[in-house]
């Protein structure tokens, strides 16, 4: 019985990974066509004790191609303790002195708190605000690429769209530490474009976001999970996939790809993958769940391969058989999406890195059952 239940199991995870594997390389490389720039653009970035990574972040805004008369960027402080505001003064006194236009374009405002969710709150309060239709969300740790907007604005102008998802992934040093986390997060970005490719989305990251302003408020913005301190990107991905699934769409292109950091310690990345996973209770679409509740399967079998061998009637060659099985099918999904990144070199990791996930998932699952986690010095527990 507990043979044919671990079998079961398997041939679902790979099922499932095999499926969005197939879905990634459906979902084709958007190439920009140099179009003229029609579409006007809301940059909206949260921040709260972000002095490290604003400057950076700001010089990323002022490099951007796009014109400076077609987007505005607004800044959101969530009672940050630090400079961050300071910090973002200074570089638009320094833009004004060098007469560079931009300084038009940025706007800081504070937090209007009405929720247990700061991020969605300091979202709703930017799009109250913003001039323009097409809000972009960002976070203040992001770099974005030269080419970021003038992405978005081709497949606005080509696709007929009204919600774009669009990729991160990390940058920084290459420690292994990092490489874990790295090679863990591209995971989760196959996953999302493979979904996108079976015409299921039900991932995006709120670092690289767009969608219509109108269809926001159409859809009643975030109400019905201002409860959940997380998901202001996923849950939205929802209603708005259920407003028009079909305007709903992936891009996947290189010059779209934001890059932030990986966290810095072992407790930083539990925290932060604890309010990654206190969100999949509150999914509504099936997908989504299935999908959790057979990785977590899956990873949960693995685990449980070795007892199983040694004291079930579990033979040795069925375990080395499903471990072969799910190392080689999570591999070619990894690989697909690291080439897509260009971080093929991370592979390297990848043997060791496949031991050590599954264990790493299976804690932060249970984990978050029992646990608060802790967000921008703020204790939380949905």
């Amino acid at each position: 019985m507990l043979t044919i239940l671990v079998v079961f199991i398997t041939i679902a995870y790979l099922v499932v990974i095999a499926l969005l594997t197939y879905g990634f390389d459906k979902v084709k490389n958007f190439k920009l066509q140099d179009l003229q720039p029609k579409t006007k653009f809301s940059v909206v970035i949260p921040f709260r004790n972000e002095a490290e990574n604003l400057p950076k972040l700001l010089a990323s805004i002022s490099n951007l191609n796009y014109p400076k008369a077609m987007f505005e960027v607004i800044l959101i402080d969530d009672d940050s303790e630090d400079d961050s505001v300071s910090i973002i003064e200074n570089f638009v006194n320094t833009s004004r002195k060098n007469h560079d236009t931009l300084v038009d374009a940025i706007k800081i405002i504070k937090n209007s708190r009405t929720s247990n969710s700061p991020k969605k709150d300091a979202i709703t309060s930017a799009i109250k605000i913003s001039k323009f239709n097409w809000i972009v969300t960002t976070d203040a740790d992001c770099l974005l690429p030269k080419y970021w907007l003038d992405t978005f604005d081709e497949c606005i102008q080509t696709r007929q769209v009204n919600c774009i998802v669009a990729p991160v992934t990390y940058h920084g040093k290459t420690s292994f530490f990092n490489r874990f986390q790295t090679l863990d997060f591209l995971s989760l970005q196959g996953a999302t474009i493979g979904g996108f490719g079976i015409k299921k989305p039900f991932m995006c990251n709120g670092g690289n976001f767009a969608y219509c302003k109108s269809d926001f408020y159409t859809v009643n913005g975030f109400d019905g999970n201002t409860t959940i301190s997380s998901g202001d990107d996923v849950f939205l991905l929802e209603k708005l996939r259920h407003l028009d699934a079909k305007k709903v769409y992936y891009l996947k292109s290189k010059h779209a790809i934001v890059t932030t950091n990986p966290t810095e310690t072992t407790k930083q990345l539990i925290q932060q993958r604890l309010r990654w996973a206190s969100k999949t209770s509150n999914y509504k679409y099936w997908f989504a769940k299935l999908v959790g509740l057979i990785v977590l399967l899956g990873n949960l079998i693995f685990i449980g391969l070795i007892p199983a061998v040694l004291f079930t009637n579990l033979s040795l060659k069925i375990g080395i058989a499903l471990f072969v099985i799910k190392f080689s099918i999570d591999f070619l999904l990894l690989f697909k999406t690291s080439r897509f990144f260009k971080q093929e070199n991370l592979l390297l990791s990848y043997l060791l890195s496949s031991f050590i996930y599954p264990f790493f998932n299976v804690y932060i699952a249970f984990l978050s059952f029992f646990t608060s986690y802790e967000w921008k010095g703020r204790s939380v527990k949905n």
